[in-house]
């Protein structure tokens, strides 16, 4: 490794879909020159996005990492997907991230795109950037985006440099603390040129809103610039770089990934700015020198089996170190899909460990032991019943899902008892369409899905009573058991109960657990079709057979009378009913309310959502039929940052 004032630091690129943060991953990588430049441009990845999911679609579907240096110090960086189903991955990548890179657009209109992305790095007190990408493009108001871009970021914006316009584009930038003005130029690194005199009151306009945003964290800044003195330049780099790693400002930067515009100087600000590994463990409470690593990503590599992609936290590991009590077979730097043997890794570095078994995504390790992760999961938001479309593969699909859970934590399965079915649970349709492209591209699985059925229930409405004889007789012993059945319903939610009244011994009492296992037999599947609920059963009364009698021909009694009383007690089927929470910036609130009321839903009230300035909670009651595709509904009305929360509530009459 090469020797740094800095530990090997790791930043964190990340932001909403279509705001080209695989294009600023490899841009940096450039930069770094640990990458060539594409021909012709950075229209085309070379080595991120290199599944065969992600090339059928255009789009990041999982992590992409890679190592390198820059100006001799040890960088890596870890590019997540934006789609909002793929979003554990940038929750696996925070545990690990000094900083990170939050790559937008520069329209103002959708800023509220991201305010999930800036939530979660506050919440979690990682210092962040913004990289305003595809500035080139646009006559854009750097004015207009801070205004828009601060509405939904907690924390002072800090606007680092100011655009020069030209003709009706964005032509370079004025560098707010050194005061220096640069022209893009295609291809080729920026051009230091004259600060235009058009720019002048605006450059001193927005450098005195940065200082004043560094002031309230800085009272010497403050005295200073009370007292008209110039701080010097060193001054506010330091001060910007203090602040920054305290997660107390946000700086602003702009740039063009596919054009390398920007990127030189948002890759200085990292190398002068970033914290490293030390800041990171200190926030997250550790200490000492006991070696730690953090695992956030986990990959099954087909015949290399598998690798964990995890960062040395501290201390250090070397080859022939155990982890967890084991001896990885490997220790490698990682480059996206190149992996290279290193025979030791200080502390800050990312490695990728072959064939960890016990290590899951989110546990740290030390030599001896593991601590599983504190995150949770995002809770699932879709649901497809699936099962094998070949019979024999049915052992494979499961192996092979365990696999894809491994690697992706926001993926549950779970057996549906009621309808006998398999059920795969995740953030969208998206989402459980790429876990199924997996499982045909990587093992030649073919899966059929379908919408899962409802777990309907029913119950009775009145009383009934029933008695009944079960007699058969076919030479030698025969089957006799009558039992008298009296049926009446409970309180919703109550429950299924059973008990006797048998007085004089008319059904022998070593009879009575066959009687109620007939009693259930019949509750499993009523009248409808579906399980009963909420009713209680008595045995009053009953005859035995000396020699025919036995536990199954009253078994049989059992659920035969009970069957016949359900049938008479007027039946009503029940649908289960969902307590559903929606969480949506405020100006989505009137979608939300049709959204609810189109699914005969019901609402109960509405609540600010707590730290999320401009956000909205709404309660309500919703059938869970109606919850199949509502999050693509819920998602194509508020710019897909919508979210719901949901948990079985009641039943109710249908």
């Amino acid at each position: 490794m090469a020797s740094s004032s800095h530990s090997p630091r790791t930043a964190l690129i990340c932001g909403p879909y279509l705001s080209g943060k695989t294009s600023l991953f490899e841009a940096l990588l450039v930069e770094a020159g640990a990458l060539q430049p594409h021909a012709g441009g950075q229209s085309a990845f070379t080595m991120a996005d290199h599944s065969p999911e992600a090339l059928a679609h255009g789009m990041s579907t999982e992590m992409n990492v890679a190592s390198a240096q820059y100006l001799g110090e040890d960088w890596s960086f870890i590019d997540v997907p934006g789609s909002v189903e793929l979003g554990q991955e940038m929750r696996d990548a925070m545990d690990v991230a000094d900083i990170a890179v939050v790559v937008v657009e520069p329209e103002p209109e959708k800023a509220v795109t991201f305010a999930a992305h800036l939530k979660a790095l506050e919440e979690a007190d990682i210092p962040h950037l913004i990289f305003i990408n595809k500035f080139d493009r646009h006559d854009a108001s750097a004015r207009e985006l801070m205004e828009a871009f601060q509405a939904i970021s907690s924390k002072p914006l800090v606007l680092r440099e100011v655009p020069i316009h030209e003709g009706g584009k964005v032509t370079g930038y004025v560098d707010l603390v050194s005061e220096r003005a640069f022209r893009w130029e295609e291809g080729k690194p920026s051009t230091l040129i004259q600060l235009p005199e058009a720019v002048k009151d605006r450059e001193e306009e927005a450098r005195t809103e940065m200082l004043e945003s560094l002031a309230d964290f800085d009272d010497a800044l403050l005295e200073k610039l009370l007292e008209d003195v110039t701080p010097s330049t060193g001054e506010v780099y330091d001060d910007m770089a203090k602040e920054l790693a305290e997660d107390l400002v946000v700086p602003v930067f702009f740039g063009s990934a596919t054009q390398n515009h920007g990127v030189h100087r948002l890759m200085k600000s990292l190398r002068h700015d970033a914290p490293d590994v030390k800041a990171t463990v200190a926030r997250q409470g550790l200490d000492g020198d006991e070696t730690r690593v953090k695992v956030f990503k986990t990959l099954q590599a087909g015949h290399a089996g598998k690798l964990s992609l995890a960062r040395v936290m501290t201390g250090g590991l070397k080859a022939g170190d155990t982890l967890d009590g084991v001896r990885p077979a490997g220790i490698n730097s990682v480059f996206g899909q190149k992996l290279n043997a290193v025979k030791e890794a200080p502390a800050g570095t990312v490695v990728g460990l072959t064939k960890l078994e016990s290590a899951a995504t989110g546990d740290t390790l030390t030599n001896d032991g593991r601590r599983p992760g504190d995150r949770l999961p995002l809770p699932p938001a879709y649901a497809k019943a699936i099962k094998a479309a070949s019979r024999s593969d049915d052992v494979k699909i499961s192996d092979n899902l365990k696999k894809l859970m491994d690697e992706d934590r926001s993926l549950t399965l779970r057996f549906d008892a009621v309808n006998g079915v398999q059920v795969l649970e995740g953030q969208g349709d998206m989402h459980l369409r790429l876990c199924l492209e997996r499982l045909e591209n990587r093992a030649g699985l073919k899966v059929e899905s379908e919408s899962p059925e409802v777990s309907y229930r029913e119950t009775i409405r009145k009383p009934a009573e029933k008695r009944v004889r079960h007699k058969k007789q076919s030479g030698g012993h025969g089957e006799f058991g009558e039992v008298a059945l009296k049926v009446t319903p409970v309180g919703r939610g109550e429950g299924n109960s059973f008990a006797e009244t048998i007085h004089g011994g008319s059904v022998p009492r070593q009879y009575f657990p066959a009687v109620e296992h007939g009693v259930n037999d019949a509750l499993a599947k009523g009248p409808k079709g579906y399980p009963v609920v909420d009713v209680s059963v008595t045995l009053t009364d009953g005859k035995s057979h000396s020699v025919d009698s036995s536990e199954m021909a009253f078994r049989k009694a059992g659920a035969q009378a009970m069957r016949e009383a359900l049938a008479d007690a007027k039946p009503v089927q029940l649908e289960p009913i969902n307590a559903v929470t929606f969480q949506v910036p405020d100006q989505f609130i009137a979608g939300v309310q049709k959204i609810v009321s189109g699914r005969r839903g019901q609402i109960l009230g509405f609540d600010t959502r707590d730290g999320w300035p401009g956000w909205q909670q709404v309660q309500c009651h919703m059938p869970a039929a109606e919850m199949g595709d509502l999050i693509m509904e819920l998602r194509s009305a508020t710019m897909g940052v919508g979210s719901f929360l949901s948990e079985f509530d009641h039943l109710q009459d249908m």
